[in-house]
């Protein structure tokens, strides 16, 4: 896999240079191509073999702790006891799917609608988020009769035939839908009140395109924080006049919270909610049940009724008993643990901690991210730099990853218990790397 515009080429391995690599390893890579081939890249430039992990920590099979500020999927820390607890508890009593009454999935269901705006009353879980964005679209097609969908030039949204046709970060190898339109992310470097104005106008441009084409426009996928683009974020707010277009034109907004949600952001469980908007669906991913198969497609019940008189939905084992008990068990963490306030608080050290680094390092050309979601942008773009930090980092112990179209945008969303402490150890990592340019 070599496509440069692919973005499972980020940050992979290659297979044809193995320097550094010890002989178990090298055998264990060579077992992985035999059984895989090679459509599943590995990460770094000498892979990792984890054996464990515990909070923000990962262990290597022999026995050396990696900080992890990249998975975002286990949200409130790796193997955290009372998810695990629960999981064990309810596996050991019951796990069966949602076709018979349940009141452990139907709590879970009402304790997670309760953290939406009212108008968002309706959910159907999935196993994954790719499952819920598939499902979001049918039902906007269902609702609005068009088969017209938006999204930013290298979104990512999932791995099914119909939602990787709205997955431009695949690449040219994997082609966009004929019904699909994309439009540049929000431009962080126009002046704060010009970036919402101008993201709409794209999207109206958008729209009118496939208007001229006979396609009816369905809806606007959008991660609100644009994270393969390259981590688009700020001002907040600056999505209502994108929403306003939407809407005008018969469409809905498809939020898609897979990487913003459950508390990253710092602001609330959503990262729509620092926009200060309501969207008109939700998809939901793993980090909803710590890394357990449980997703989930949020509605408000009008744009919903048509998909229901004329298809319904029924999922093997989404929203199974033992799933809703780990994601309740998340809920349970991150109120508990005040989990959302620490990505507020430990967010903003962790931004101002790269934007000190900004100031001493030409090489970095922008700083951007809320909450624990940090993009550190080398400019030109310099991938070459980028990468050379990520695995500078990992040498050190480190875990992190790239985004962005050319791979130039370090990645950082740690689990949420990452602490001030975790915050200092990687400053001063990647402060020791940047010296030695």
């Amino acid at each position: 896999m070599s496509k440069r515009d692919n973005m499972l080429t980020l940050n992979a391995f290659n297979p044809l240079s193995e320097g550094g690599i010890g002989t178990a390893d090298s055998a264990l890579i060579a077992r992985r191509r035999n059984t895989f081939g090679d459509a599943v890249p590995l990460f770094y430039e000498e892979p990792l073999h984890l054996v464990r992990g515990e909070g923000v920590w990962l262990y290597d099979d022999a026995g050396r702790p990696y900080l992890d500020a990249y998975n975002n999927v286990p949200s409130v820390g790796h193997c955290h006891v009372r998810v695990v607890e629960a999981i064990a508890r309810q596996a050991s009593t019951l796990n069966t799917h949602t076709r018979y009454l349940s009141d452990v999935v139907t709590r879970y269901a009402e304790r997670l609608l309760k953290t939406f705006p009212s108008s968002l009353s309706n959910v159907l879980f999935t196993n994954a988020g790719t499952e819920s964005v598939d499902l979001a679209m049918r039902i906007a097609r269902y609702h609005t009769g068009g088969t017209g969908f938006i999204v930013t030039n290298f979104a990512y949204h999932g791995n099914s035939t119909a939602v990787a046709e709205i997955t431009p970060a695949f690449g040219s190898g994997v082609p966009i839908g004929a019904n699909v339109r994309t439009v540049p992310a929000p431009d962080r470097f126009l002046p704060g009140t010009e970036v919402g104005p101008a993201f709409a106008r794209g999207v109206a441009d958008a729209i009118a395109d496939l208007e001229r084409h006979g396609i009816r426009f369905a809806g606007l996928v959008l991660d609100s924080i644009c994270s393969s683009d390259g981590l688009y974020v700020d001002p907040p707010g600056f999505l209502q006049p994108v929403l306003d277009v939407v809407r005008q034109a018969g469409g809905v907004y498809i939020a898609d919270e897979v990487q913003p949600g459950f508390g990253r952001m710092g602001n609330g469980l959503w990262g729509f909610a620092r926009h200060d908007i309501e969207p008109d669906i939700v998809v939901l991913g793993k980090p909803m049940g710590n890394g357990m198969p449980i997703a989930a497609t949020i509605s408000r019940p009008e744009i919903l009724a048509a998909f229901a008189l004329r298809s319904g939905y029924f999922n093997t084992f989404g929203g199974n008993t033992v799933c809703c008990a780990a994601a309740s068990a998340v809920l349970d963490v991150i109120e508990d643990e005040c989990l959302i306030d620490n990505a507020a608080v430990t967010g903003a050290k962790l931004k101002q901690g790269f934007v000190d680094l900004m100031r001493a390092h030409a090489s970095i050309g922008d700083v951007r991210g809320a909450g624990l979601y940090v993009g550190v942008e080398f400019g030109e773009p310099d991938t070459r730099e980028a990468l050379r930090i990520v695995n500078g980092l990992r040498r050190a112990r480190i875990l992190i990853s790239t985004s962005g179209p050319a791979g130039n945008v370090l990645k950082i969303r740690p689990p949420l218990p990452f602490g001030r402490d975790h915050v200092a150890m990687l400053i001063d990592a990647t402060a020791a790397l940047l010296a030695k340019r």
